[in-house]
């Protein structure tokens, strides 16, 4: 034995052995020597006890306990369930649930037939719970057994996939609404005609043939509006680049959407040496949607003021006033709405189509701006259109950024909300 090692016997023998046979063959001492040493070190070496690891720690096992700080700041609501009883829950499980359910069952949390069998079951699964925040809400509930009696549940919100999938499908629905009702007056009227009946004077068909031209004319303008809606809203996320002077578009827009007979109704009040970072074209279709209106929805032989001036936080600001019937409250925060009309036979009648705010909320998101509508019933309307000026930070603002294309609610100027009426005229 050598320092602890056991050394074995043969094996020393052998290298004496050698050591001796070395030096009666005349090798040298030095070399039988050596010999000797790295034999003898091999066996040490070949006799030791290899380094004993590290004894490993004992796994915990997971308890309701150990999982609350795992657990405590993700952003999906968690609960941890022992036996049927809440343990532990997230901070975002009590910000939509309350702090309260901490204790309690689960089932009684829930209160959805499919929750409380997808529970019952004691397995792996998922259920639908909706109304659990909102009476709209709809939340998917994921179960995950870790062990006997010990659970995680987690909540994930599809309220706004099917929020998006509802806008989507009355989207198409209004649409084919709106293009049917034309088609059917356009299918009729040609039905008639084409019967050749002897008794329809000129006087009639011609008659016949100007609800078809208007008809028609509706269904060129309704697609016309639904294919800049959907080129806006591609666009919406990409800031324009480009440099161009916000006056003389207005001027020129304005001026086309009046036309030579309401020429001299249109008032324009233009800031020369305003410039704004913006697509041309856009900036046209909005300027012309909104003098439009304001011709469509004023009073006969009133005049319709746009006014373009420097606003607050290095804003250029337009202003678009009819004087007219004006807008009740309760429709000002749905008028950015496809389709959305507050006189629908009156809009029709007009050749209106539905999508023209629609169209000018899209635009101005697309120019990190904000859009105001102030109305007092009998006196009228102003829309108000503000847009960074060129030399100004145009950051994308946070409420827009990602903003729900499904989402037709009123953009405000500060907080995204809708203007109240005001009797403040321009």
């Amino acid at each position: 034995m050598l320092n602890g090692h056991q050394i074995p016997l043969v094996g020393t023998l052998l290298a004496f052995v050698t050591f001796i046979v070395l030096l009666s063959t005349g090798s040298g001492f030095g070399l039988a020597i050596a010999v000797f040493i790295m034999w003898m070190g091999s066996l040490v070496l070949a006799s030791s006890k290899p380094p004993e690891l590290p004894a490993r720690k004992k796994q915990r096992p997971f308890t309701s306990a150990n999982m609350k700080p795992l657990i405590e700041r993700a952003s999906t609501p968690l609960l941890v369930t022992e036996n049927n009883t809440i343990a532990s829950a997230n901070r975002a499980a009590r910000s939509i649930l309350g702090k309260h359910i901490v204790g309690q069952d689960p089932r009684l949390v829930f209160r959805q037939p499919a929750a409380i069998e997808l529970i019952n079951r004691g397995r792996n699964g998922s259920a639908t719970a909706r109304g659990l925040v909102r009476r709209r809400d709809i939340w998917q509930l994921n179960v995950q057994t870790i062990d006997s009696g010990l659970a995680v549940l987690e909540l994930i919100n599809k309220t706004g996939e099917a929020d998006i999938s509802r806008a989507h499908t009355d989207f198409v629905a209004n649409a084919s609404h709106e293009l049917r009702t034309p088609l059917a007056s356009i299918i009729g009227y040609v039905e008639t005609l084409s019967e050749g009946d002897e008794k329809l004077d000129t006087k009639t068909s011609q008659k016949f043939l100007g609800t078809i031209q208007r008809e028609a004319t509706r269904m060129q303008n309704l697609v016309n509006d639904l294919m800049s809606l959907s080129r806006v809203e591609a666009e919406k996320h990409d800031q324009p680049e480009d440099p161009i002077n916000l006056s003389a578009i207005i001027e020129r827009a304005a001026r086309d959407a009046a036309g030579s007979e309401r020429a001299d109704r249109l008032i324009l009040v233009l800031k020369k040496e305003l410039s704004i970072k913006g697509n041309r074209q856009q900036i046209e279709q909005l300027v012309r949607n909104l003098v439009e209106n304001a011709f469509k929805y004023g009073y006969d032989d009133t005049p319709v003021v746009a006014e373009l001036a420097l606003g607050r936080a290095d804003h250029a600001r337009l202003t678009v006033t009819d004087q007219g019937d004006g807008i009740s409250p309760q429709h000002i925060p749905h008028l950015t709405r496809r389709f959305y009309r507050t006189d629908p036979g009156r809009s029709r009648a007009s050749g209106g189509t539905g999508l023209g705010l629609a169209i000018v909320k899209h635009i101005v998101e697309r120019h990190r701006g904000h859009l105001d509508i102030e109305s007092e019933v009998g006196k009228g309307t102003s829309i108000i259109v503000r847009i960074p000026l060129a030399s100004a930070n145009t950051d994308l603002d946070a409420d827009t950024k990602g903003k729900d294309d499904g989402d037709d609610t009123q953009t405000n100027a500060d907080n995204h909300a809708p203007s109240l009426p005001s009797s403040k005229a321009v």
